[in-house]
C-alpha cells in the first residue's frame, strides 16, 4: 500500500513538472514572437520612413521647378523613382526573410535580392540625402573591420534615420557623421546644423520634439531597443548651437 502511494506520488510530480516545462516553453515561444514582431516593426518603419520621406522631397522639389526648370524637375523625378526601388527591395528582401518561397522560380528570385544593409552602403545613402538637398560630411575613425551583421545593420540604421529626420526637420545647413572603431566599441554620431536661438537670430517656430520625431517617436525608441540588444546606448538631443545630435555606443565585445 505504501509502495502504490509513493508511485502515486512520483507520477503526480512527473505530471506538475511536464505541465510547468510546457507552460515554460510557451512562454518562452511567445517571448520570441514578441520580439521577432517588434524586429519586423523596426525594420519596416525605417524602410518605409527613410524612402518615403525622400520622395516627399524629390517630388515637392520637382514640382517647384517643373516649368522653368524642366531638367532638375526630371533629375528629382528620377530620385523619387529610385527610393521607390529601393524601398521595394528592401521589403521584398524582409519578406522573403519571413515567408520562403517554395518554388524554384521564387527562389531564383529571392537569390536576386540585396543583401540587408551595413556600414559599408553609406555611400549611396549619403548620396542620396545630398541630392535631396542635404551636404553629408563622413569621418571614419580608426581601423574599419567586419562588424556581426546585427551590429552592422544597427550602425546603418542609426545613421540612416538621423539624416532622415536632418533631411524633413531641418532648415538648411549640414550633416556629418562620425563612425568610429575602437578596441571594444563601435561609435557612431550624427550631427545636423540648424538656426541657433544663441546667435541672435529668428529661427522659424520648432514644433515640440516628440512631433518632430527626434523624441521620442517610433524611430529613436525602436533605436534604442535595437542598440540595448548589443548592451549598447543611443543618446539624442538638440544642440546648444543649433540643430540636433545622435550618439551611439555599441559594445563589440560578446556579453
Amino acid at each position: 500500500m505504501a509502495l502504490l502511494w509513493v508511485r502515486r506520488l512520483h507520477r503526480r510530480a512527473l505530471e506538475d513538472r511536464s505541465r510547468l516545462l510546457e507552460r515554460e516553453r510557451e512562454s518562452a515561444a511567445q517571448v520570441a514572437v514578441d520580439a521577432e514582431r517588434a524586429r519586423i516593426a523596426a525594420e519596416l518603419h525605417d524602410i518605409v520612413s527613410h524612402n518615403v520621406s525622400l520622395m516627399v522631397v524629390q517630388a515637392s522639389a520637382a514640382r517647384e521647378v517643373l516649368t522653368t526648370m524642366p531638367g532638375e524637375a526630371a533629375a528629382a523625378m528620377l530620385a523619387v523613382e529610385g527610393a521607390g526601388r529601393d524601398a521595394m527591395t528592401e521589403l521584398r528582401h524582409l519578406l522573403g526573410l519571413l515567408a520562403p518561397s517554395q518554388s524554384g522560380e521564387e527562389e531564383q528570385g529571392q537569390a536576386d535580392l540585396s543583401p540587408q544593409p551595413s556600414l559599408g552602403g553609406l555611400g549611396p545613402l549619403v548620396d542620396r540625402i545630398a541630392f535631396a538637398g542635404l551636404p553629408v560630411e563622413v569621418r571614419i575613425a580608426g581601423e574599419p573591420r567586419p562588424l556581426p551583421a546585427g551590429i552592422d545593420l544597427t550602425a546603418y540604421r542609426i545613421v540612416q534615420e538621423a539624416l532622415t529626420n536632418a533631411l524633413k526637420h531641418g532648415d538648411g545647413g549640414k550633416a556629418e557623421v562620425t563612425v568610429r572603431y575602437t578596441d571594444h566599441y563601435l561609435r557612431v554620431e550624427v550631427l545636423n546644423s540648424g538656426p541657433s536661438v544663441l546667435s541672435g537670430g529668428s529661427p522659424a517656430p520648432r514644433k515640440p520634439v516628440s512631433e518632430q520625431g527626434y523624441g521620442p517617436g517610433h524611430g529613436l525608441l525602436g533605436l534604442r531597443e535595437r542598440v540595448a540588444v548589443y548592451g549598447g546606448d543611443l543618446d539624442a538631443r538638440r544642440r546648444l548651437g543649433g540643430g540636433f545630435r545622435v550618439r551611439a555606443r555599441i559594445p563589440l565585445d560578446k556579453p
